[in-house]
């Protein structure tokens, strides 16, 4: 299984909650783009571009063929189409950008950090 918790914090302002609710959210959908045996083309980046434009929340999936890291290609769609790597499953890469006009998707707060409570007596 891949791990994902390094980049995903240095590539997004995403926190634990909005992920893991964009996760929920995608748990139903279907991939709408595949990456085949060219790789990651111009061709490929626009239609992910374009579909992150209609969906704001869109899964890749990656040809079971292909020999690159899934962490790297995770990165190098980031960069090129300015979304947030959500989550990898097996070879299937979700994808998160919030869509400028009419955004569909409301992401969860994060709460703020609690004060400690007091714990002494008043005597």
């Amino acid at each position: 299984m891949l791990k994902l918790g390094v980049t995903i914090a240095m590539a997004s302002v995403l926190n634990g909650k909005q992920r893991r609710y964009l996760r929920a959210l995608a748990h139903g959908k279907k991939p709408v783009v595949q990456l085949g045996k060219e790789g990651l083309t111009p061709a490929v980046c626009a239609a992910i571009d374009a579909s992150l434009e209609t969906h704001e929340l869109i899964k890749v999936k990656v040809g079971s063929k292909e020999d690159v890291e899934l962490e790297a290609l995770g990165q190098q769609i980031e960069q090129k189409t300015r979304s947030n790597l959500c989550d990898a499953i097996g070879r299937t890469l979700l994808f998160y950008r919030r869509r400028t006009k009419n955004p569909t998707i409301v992401l969860p707060k994060s709460r703020p950090a609690k004060a400690p409570a007091s714990g002494g007596s008043a005597s």
